[in-house]
Formats: structure tokens, sequence, C-alpha cells
């Protein structure tokens, strides 16, 4: 198979940015010769990442009780433990969500994209590009008082939801148009053994809505996979020792999407792990010969210099990949939102060449 992704660079997903607006027009400026898609920036409540969807889908929900809201003053969770607790309401077997919030701020930032698309602020060649997180990751930060019996009934009614989500959006977004990245960051960590209070296989939690999920993105739409440890609040929630466990799933998902899988974004170190052989040692493992890599070894801690020696030393272990940021950039804003999408670009620049 001809790999149908071949960019130097990949915008993960959240921008420096206050409007969608903006993140499209700083997007296409700073990086459209470098990307195959573009995002939104995940402005506004979305900066929270899965801390929107707990306030906008799962609190509300009728059958979901409140044990204990976010001490956090704005009610928007500042960090892990500052998330509202949540449970399945007594009796409750079942439940189902009707809408997904997040799709709706998808579609209108769709609108916006093929807006700015014709008016030729957006180049033509550029897809659309929506991050889904996992069923797994909207999920866990809040129950963790009945894990596991919640999960049982909340973590199939999400899978539902992405299911019927997904082809609400590809009703109004045609699928040449659309690139979706599904991004995983507390699987990661429950497959770590770090988050204390799941219960029962963290691997089913992963590879079973993936064997399910995955299939159902039709093969015209750019898929790609997005494997972190979170950046809530810090750079990383947790550093892995090496990159054994995300080639791992990342060489499962490849196996078992029954599609192409276009990308890959695999998280670096931190910066003092930045020379260590040891921890990108993996990649050599890494079987995903039709999928695009990308490293996520560009840190907002030590610019160009770091880069080239994350840069160096990966390349020892893995010919050919592209860069990103560890993670997305909605929580790392700077002083000054458009001089830190421009030091992103120019440090990626300097060192791709």
């Amino acid at each position: 198979m001809t790999r149908r992704v071949d960019s130097d660079l990949l915008l993960v997903g959240s921008l420096p940015v206050d409007s969608t607006d903006e993140g499209f027009r700083a997007g296409a400026a700073l990086f459209a010769d470098r990307v195959a898609a573009l995002p939104d920036g995940e402005s506004g409540a979305r900066g929270a990442w899965v801390g929107y969807d707990r306030t906008t889908l799962l609190e509300p929900h009728p059958d979901i009780r409140v044990i204990a809201p976010s001490p956090s003053p704005t009610g928007r969770a500042r960090h892990a433990y500052d998330t509202a607790r949540l449970t399945v309401a007594d009796g409750v077997e079942r439940l189902r969500f009707d809408t997904w919030p997040r799709i709706t701020e998808t579609l209108a930032s769709y609108e916006r994209f093929t807006a700015l698309r014709d008016e030729g602020v957006i180049p033509a060649h550029l897809r659309f590009q929506v991050g889904l997180p996992f069923p797994s990751s909207v999920f866990t930060g809040a129950f963790k008082d009945n894990y596991a019996r919640d999960w049982a009934i909340v973590g199939s009614a999400l899978e539902d939801l992405w299911v019927r989500s997904l082809d609400e959006l590809l009703t109004v977004v045609p699928a040449t148009d659309l690139a979706v990245q599904w991004d995983l960051a507390y699987e990661t960590q429950d497959l770590e053994r770090v988050i204390h209070w799941t219960e029962g296989d963290p691997w089913e939690r992963f590879a079973g809505p993936w064997s399910r999920l995955a299939p159902h993105v039709p093969e015209d739409v750019l898929m790609g996979l997005h494997l972190c440890y979170g950046t809530f609040p810090e750079w990383p929630m947790y550093e892995a020792r090496d990159m054994g466990l995300i080639v791992r799933m990342a060489n499962h998902a490849v196996a078992h999407a029954g599609r192409p899988v276009d990308w890959i974004h695999l998280a670096g170190p931190r910066y003092l792990r930045s020379e260590e052989d040891a921890f990108f040692a993996p990649l050599a493992d890494l079987d995903a010969p039709d999928s695009r890599v990308f490293l996520g070894i560009v840190l907002p801690l030590d610019g160009i210099d770091g880069l080239r020696r994350r840069h160096a030393t990966a390349s020892r272990h893995l010919a050919d990949f592209g860069v990103a940021m560890y993670c997305g950039m909605g929580r790392q804003r700077g002083e000054d939102p458009a001089a830190t999408m421009r030091d992103h670009a120019e440090t990626v620049a300097a060192v791709r060449g």
C-alpha cells in the first residue's frame, strides 16, 4: 500500500488560540506547507480536552450522579484530582447519550473551515482535522468510586455515541475532506498502572473499543492515532521508562484497525532523557510500514537545541519520521499565543530543514 500521509509535521490538535477562526488562520499561515490536515485549535472550553466532555456530556446526564463537584472556583478542573467525582445512579443498568456536544462544535468549525478555504485563506489540499478522545479517556478521570461497575454501563454507552457521532459527522463533512485523529492519554497511564482507582483489564479498555471504532471510519477518511501521557497540568503527567508500551499499542492498533492507519503520533521523553538510547530503542520494534510516524519530541522547554538532541537519538532507532509537539498546545499558551506558534514553526523548520 502507498502511504497516504507524508508530511513532516503534525499539529496534534489544540493550539494556543482564542477562537476557531484564529486557529485556522494561524495554522494555515504558519504550517500549510508542512501538514496534511488542519485542526481548529480546540479553543474555549475545549481547551480542557476531556474536561469539556465531562462538563457538557457526563455531568448533565440524568442517570449520572455528581458525588462531589470540582473544587475549582471556575468549575473547570485545574489538574486530575480537581475533577468532579461521578457515578451512575443507583438502579441504572443501562443509559444512552443522545448527542455529543463536541460534534456540534466540530460541525460549526467545519463551516468556518470551508468558508476560509473558499476565501483562499486555507489551501485546497488541506483536510479538516478532528480530534476525538477515546471513551476511556473521557470516563476515567471522573468515575473513581465505582469504577468497574460504572465502566460497564458508561463505556458501552460512550462507544455507541461515538459510532453515531461519526455517522453524524460524515453526513456533513465529505470523507475525502476529513481527517480523524483518535486521542489517547488516560489509556496509556491506565496500562502503566499509575491510576490507582481503575479496575479490571486496561488493555481491553483500549483494544476492545479500538477494534470496533477504527473500522467504522471509512477508508476515504484519513485516520491517525495520538498516544501520549497527558499534560494535565504538566508535561507530562507521567513519564514512561521507555517507548515500549506506546509502540506495543501502536502495533496492535495498526493490526486491528480493519483499514489504514495513516499516521501515528508517539510521545517522546521529557528533556533530560533526550540523549537516552534506551528510551527510544523500542522504536525499532514498530511495525507500521504504511503509517506516517510522528514523534512528539518538540517541547516548550528547550527549543531548537532540545529538538535536535531528541531527533538525533531517535534517528538511531527509526529511520524516517516527522515531528510534533509532545501533546497539544492548548494549556501551554506562553505570554503571547501568536509568538508560541511562531516559535513552534521556527523550531521545526530549523531542525527539519
